[in-house]
């Protein structure tokens, strides 16, 4: 029966009308063409708000918010503000600072706000003139070899190609730099004497930073004067005692969803379970670990040799360029913190800004636990400057802690003398001052926004891509020491990178965010070109990676010029890194000649330094008969400033010039790339 009428079913729709008919075939058409761009559109969607899963976000901004924010002029105006206070930062400090200068403006009626110029059109600034009593002031590092940093690339290109008339802009610069560094605030200073040849009015003259010294003295003692000079310009007084304004106010996110919650991610949401190419400061690569040896043959020291497995991840290097790792603080301090404030760390949170017109709306990526904060966001473990000191005073329920606080925070000699002695000679972090302060009770999402940054820690790399293109490899020495209290105080990345030894295949591999940093650091162009190489202990980490692309090249049948490494260590028995390596490369031709210095092997101790004045011909024949290159890599402070005066002389000697002729020769190298320093303090 239902066979039947099956049939007769078919049959009938056969004769009366096709099984499609061609309005079907349309209608189908119409609804796949809007289905395909409907699932398009939505997947673009998705993927931005991808970056921005929340409405309570990091400090990141998508394209469309930079050009609605792009001018800060039309802020400025519409908030009723006067006061713009810029910031050139590589590790976050140059960007604390002008934060505490647009805080404190409020005292002398100057309302301000803090301002990236990459997220500005600095074009503007000629318009400043238009608001009344106006101030922009930049708070400026110089980064790497005399560079501008990352942020203020674009800032300072303008600057360097434009003639803007700046007629009417007021303006005062604070440098950041280090003077074990040759080209100690050099952007800084450029910027200042750049704006006054446009035509800006200094209201203040510049403060230079020293981070060698202390650089948190040099810039409250500039920030006293800005002010004096401020007041004069302007013939404002000030209102009165500066009060402990929040930037930032506490946000409960209990009722958060899991998924929406911050776990160590650097900017997105869920970065590492949904890794995306191209990898970078704000979307690091989440890389396993694929080998961890150590290299000391001895002795109490560590030197480990690491392995980052880059395979897959379309990551590129270059000899020569570096490799930012990102850490995290140990459960132990973190814990610390936890138990000292009674606070429950596992607590979900947000801080968000007061000033709804900031670009920033976040100090770190929000909302997360305080667990994740103070692990993976906040650094607790450097030295903690004043003002931090200054916001502590009125958490103190002990006289005698509140009076301590009061005075190393102020400015007065005394004051700094017990800052210096305390905090940085003790080398005292935020654990500890609340260990030895035990009435200072912080509330813990106002320590939060206080507390820096937790920065990533670079590293030379110390391979070639040439012979390991899917790894990049690191030389890192294990940076552990007792501080006068006793206390030991351990490097945040070392400690770390030493935990994470890779397991059998069977088990997942210890994992670590990094990305590449880009450097100038570079081979000659040609292969046939002969350099000499200067790298005591890890100062030998680049040039094992020149090292292995010339000997690459020569296994290709290319022809390789000189390679002259100076290497020098404790003891030969100890700490003679990659010993068996540079044997191999000297046996095979590669390495012409291998210097070296074993400081503690002899009465008398030894050093590279040593070595290069003995062979002041060899020196010279390389840079000036040959006109090869030289490289300086490892501590700027004392090392790299003797073979700078080393070579002064040999070239003064062996090409017979006066001191002045032999100073522009080298800095004439140095223009040309054939003197380059890998260095730091």
């Amino acid at each position: 029966m239902e066979n039947s009428e099956g049939v007769k079913i078919e049959s009938t729709v056969v004769t009366e009308e096709p099984l499609i008919s061609a309005l079907d075939i349309a209608l189908f058409v119409v609804i796949i063409t809007v289905a395909y761009f409907w699932y398009f559109k939505r997947d673009k969607q998705s993927s931005s708000s991808e970056k921005k899963p929340y409405t309570i976000q990091p400090s990141s901004l998508s394209s469309i918010e930079q050009t609605s924010n792009s001018s800060f002029i039309k802020k400025l105006k519409s908030t009723g503000r006067s006061l713009v206070v810029f910031y050139g930062s590589q590790t976050g400090t140059a960007e604390e600072f002008a934060g505490r200068i647009a805080k404190e403006g409020a005292r002398y009626k100057m309302k301000g706000m803090v301002a990236d110029p990459e997220e500005c059109d600095m074009a503007d600034l000629v318009e400043m003139k238009e608001i009344q009593k106006s101030l922009a002031i930049f708070c400026i590092a110089t980064y790497g070899e005399g560079d501008p940093t990352d942020n203020a690339m674009d800032f300072y290109e303008w600057l360097q190609n434009g003639d803007a008339d700046l007629e009417g802009l007021n303006y005062a610069v604070f440098g950041l730099g280090n003077k074990t560094y040759e080209h100690y605030n050099e952007i800084a200073i450029y910027i200042d004497q750049r704006l006054e040849e446009l035509g800006a009015t200094r209201v203040h003259e510049i403060g230079l930073g020293d981070d060698d010294a202390n650089i948190e003295d040099d810039f409250v003692s500039w920030k006293e004067k800005l002010w004096e000079s401020v007041c004069s310009h302007y013939g404002i007084e000030e209102t009165g005692e500066e009060s402990n304004i929040r930037q930032y106010k506490l946000v409960d996110c209990s009722e958060v969803l899991p998924e929406r919650i911050f776990s160590g991610e650097i900017s997105r949401l869920k970065s590492y379970e949904n890794q995306r190419f191209p990898f970078d400061v704000k979307n690091p690569y989440l890389s396993k670990i694929a080998v961890n040896r150590e290299l000391h043959k001895s002795g109490d020291r560590s030197c480990m040799h690491i392995e980052f497995d880059i395979d897959g991840s379309k990551m590129r290097y270059d000899t020569g360029d570096h490799v930012a790792v990102y850490p995290k603080n140990s459960s132990e301090l973190v814990d610390k913190i936890g138990e000292l404030l009674n606070a429950d760390l596992d607590a979900v949170f947000s801080l968000l800004n007061t000033d709804e017109e900031s670009s920033k709306k976040h100090p770190f990526p929000c909302p997360c636990t305080y667990r994740t904060a103070l692990t993976y966001y906040l650094d607790i473990t450097s030295n903690p400057r004043t003002h931090i000191m200054k916001e502590l005073i009125e958490y103190a329920s002990d006289p005698k802690d509140q009076e301590k606080s009061k005075l190393m925070a102020s400015s007065t000699p005394e004051g700094k003398k017990e800052f210096h002695e305390w905090i940085l000679r003790d080398n005292r972090n935020i654990v500890h001052i609340l260990e030895d302060l035990p009435s200072v009770k912080p509330d813990l999402d106002h320590l939060c926004e206080l507390l820096p940054r937790l920065q990533c820690r670079y590293y030379s790399i110390s391979s070639s891509p040439k012979v390991y293109p899917k790894s990049i490899h690191i030389t890192a020495v294990l940076v552990n020491y007792t501080t006068p209290t006793n206390r030991v105080n351990k490097g945040v990345a070392t400690n770390l990178l030493a935990q994470l030894i890779p397991t059998n295949d069977e088990l997942p591999q210890p994992t670590i965010p990094i990305y590449i940093r880009r450097s100038q650091f570079r081979l000659p162009p040609k292969s046939q070109t002969p350099i000499i190489m200067i790298g005591p202990g890890t100062g030998l980490a680049p040039f094992r990676g020149f090292i292995q692309e010339r000997d690459y090249a020569r296994k290709e049948g290319r022809e390789i010029g000189g390679m002259v490494l100076y290497f020098g260590c404790r003891k030969k028995d100890e700490d003679f890194i990659y010993e068996n390596e540079l044997q191999e490369y000297v046996a095979n031709g590669t390495l012409t000649k291998l210097h070296l210095a074993f400081s503690r092997d002899q009465p008398e101790k030894k050093y590279v330094t040593h070595l290069l004045e003995q062979n002041a011909d060899e020196l010279w024949n390389i840079i000036g008969e040959k006109s090869g290159h030289l490289y300086v890599c490892g501590d700027a402070r004392s090392m790299a400033k003797d073979v700078h005066s080393i070579i002064v002389k040999v070239v003064m000697e062996k090409g017979q010039m006066t001191n002045s002729q032999a100073l522009n020769y080298v800095k004439k190298m140095e223009q040309q790339k054939r003197y380059s320093a890998d260095v730091w303090s």
